[in-house]
């Protein structure tokens, strides 16, 4: 097997019906089944925009399977001796229960939440009437909160485990095979959702067992060993060991653990805005021409800055940017505003939108020290709180023209939106505390230098963007992954503070999975 690359046009490169013979011709190959394409990337760098597509051309050999992950193959754990309970039903929880079944362990899922096609009802009411579900809303129930806030499976969290066995899985169950070859891959918020019920569907094919609507409020520890988790229904589970899989939201677990005297730690985050650009300004930034065309995708940007304040540095970063994509309200109780970004598959919304947040560290949080391991975790709620009472306890979120808000001008009037529940014109530095606003004025103003164009009263600055990862961490053993005071409890994912996206919380998933088994297999 060669590798080689050749460069192409967008419109050669993107043309479904017409890139395989351009390939052959330009490598002089008698077939297009002589080669198979391994990798594809946009290259913007020069003012002629091109696709650089690698490809791995056949010394008369076969080409290996693409996807080895084959669903058939999992073995039936309906009477598994052992079983281990996953409280939460996202990426992390089931990405775990699959390679429990795997290993012969039965998962049984403990979802506080809805499955994912019930959500969509939860979800219309937040941006139509303005109500939160508690329990079901764009962070919790089936999937989590990537399932209908973007589905962006890029990860730098290389040493984590294994990205390309997780893109398997995820083709494995419906996703389209683009996603392994795309140096960027993303499924979008319209696809995900069938994906995450086949996924569920091969759980309990294979005799796992999923509970929706089921909230854990209770822990039973017996000398520093987790024993059972009880449910609000008041049903007690039982099991060898348990991941603990809920993700950045789920604060009431934070504060059952922290009653519970099972160790957390306040840990570092990062805060700020969603900002919002029509795409055809990115488009000109990033592409370098008035119009992109019908075969190039909306482009996406990836900005970071450093920044003082009171001699402070720390760095203001963009976060989840969505091209051709929506501001959603992410919030999961009522009285705060929290907003997020999704894309659908195609990416064809005219706004582009990204958050853009700063960096807090501990040292930031002096004002909630009364908190301890809680801190930053209050800190969060009260910025959240503080929006949704400026707007007027509705889901209406305030909002600055971007060149306004570094000016500390309050905007008279608003650009259009693609954040469904609506905007209302307030001075952001009245939303955010000033460790954080003057951060996000000077980095946007760098940002500006960056990319010409991208400062401009044609964007709008939307708050608050404070979900970005949890301010909690779950301490764990970098060994075993085993809880470092409470045994048989498995910290995992997001919430845990031990990854930032779907692939990196599926990947922790397996990690724990593989550890509850290698540390309690034939243990009682």
């Amino acid at each position: 097997m060669i590798e080689k690359e050749v460069v192409l046009k967008p419109e050669e490169a993107f043309n479904e019906e017409e890139v395989l013979a351009v390939i052959q011709k330009k490598l002089g190959l008698k077939s297009t089944q002589d080669f198979r394409i391994s990798k594809r990337s946009i290259d913007a760098r020069s003012k002629e925009v091109k696709v650089r597509i690698k490809v791995d051309i056949s010394q008369n050999e076969p080409f290996p399977a693409r996807i080895n992950y084959k669903i058939e193959d999992l073995p039936e754990v309906h009477n598994a001796r052992q079983s281990a309970i996953i409280i939460g039903a996202g990426p992390a929880g089931l990405f775990s229960a699959l390679r429990l079944i795997e290993l012969g362990w039965k998962p049984i899922i403990l979802e506080r939440g809805k499955d994912v096609r019930s959500r969509r009802r939860d979800l219309a009411d937040i941006n139509k009437k303005h109500i939160v579900n508690s329990e079901s809303n764009y962070c919790f129930g089936e999937g989590g909160a990537g399932t209908y806030s973007d589905g962006k499976l890029y990860t730098r969290s290389k040493k984590r485990g294994d990205i390309y066995r997780i893109l398997e899985i995820l083709v494995a169950h419906g996703a389209k095979e683009d996603i392994m070859i795309d140096a960027h891959p993303h499924i979008g918020t319209n696809k995900l959702p069938k994906i995450i019920q086949n996924i569920r569907e091969t759980i309990l094919a294979h005799g796992g067992e999923v509970h929706f609507d089921t909230k854990v409020t209770g822990f039973k520890v017996e000398k520093h060993e987790l024993k059972s988790v009880s449910t609000a229904s008041g049903h007690e589970f039982k099991a060898d060991a348990f991941i603990l899989a809920t993700g950045h939201s789920a604060r009431d677990i934070f504060y059952l653990l922290h009653e519970n005297k099972i160790l957390i730690e306040a840990k570092p985050f990062a805060l700020g805005v969603r900002v919002e650009h029509p795409q055809q300004i990115i488009d000109k930034i990033q592409y370098k021409c008035e119009e992109r065309g019908p075969y190039l995708p909306a482009s996406s940007y990836s900005l970071v800055h450093q920044t003082y304040f009171e001699n402070k540095q720390r760095g203001v970063f963009s976060f989840c940017m969505c091209p051709g994509g929506f501001i959603v309200p992410a919030a999961t109780e009522s009285g705060e505003i929290v907003v997020n970004g999704m894309s659908p598959s195609r990416r064809d919304s005219r706004f582009a939108n990204s958050g853009i947040v700063a960096a807090i560290e501990l040292e930031d949080m002096v004002d909630f020290e009364k908190f301890g391991s809680l801190k930053g975790l209050e800190l969060q709620k009260s910025i959240e709180q503080n929006a949704c009472k400026i707007g007027g306890n509705n889901q209406t979120a305030p909002a600055q023209r971007l060149v306004d808000f570094t000016q500390g001008k309050i905007s008279r009037d608003l650009p259009d939106t693609s954040y469904q529940p609506g905007l209302f014109s307030a001075r952001m530095d009245e939303v955010l505390p000033p460790f954080i606003t003057e951060r996000l004025k000077t980095a946007f103003k760098a940002y500006g230098e960056k990319m010409k164009g991208y400062f401009t009263n044609d964007a709008v600055v939307v708050g608050v963007e404070s979900r970005t990862s949890s301010p909690v961490r779950i301490p764990r053993d970098k060994e075993t992954l085993e809880h470092t005071e409470t045994k048989r409890l498995f910290p995992c994912g997001e919430g845990a503070g031990y990854a930032g996206g779907i692939v990196s919380a599926a990947m922790d998933g397996e990690r724990c999975a593989e550890k509850v088994v290698e540390i309690y297999q034939n243990k009682k």
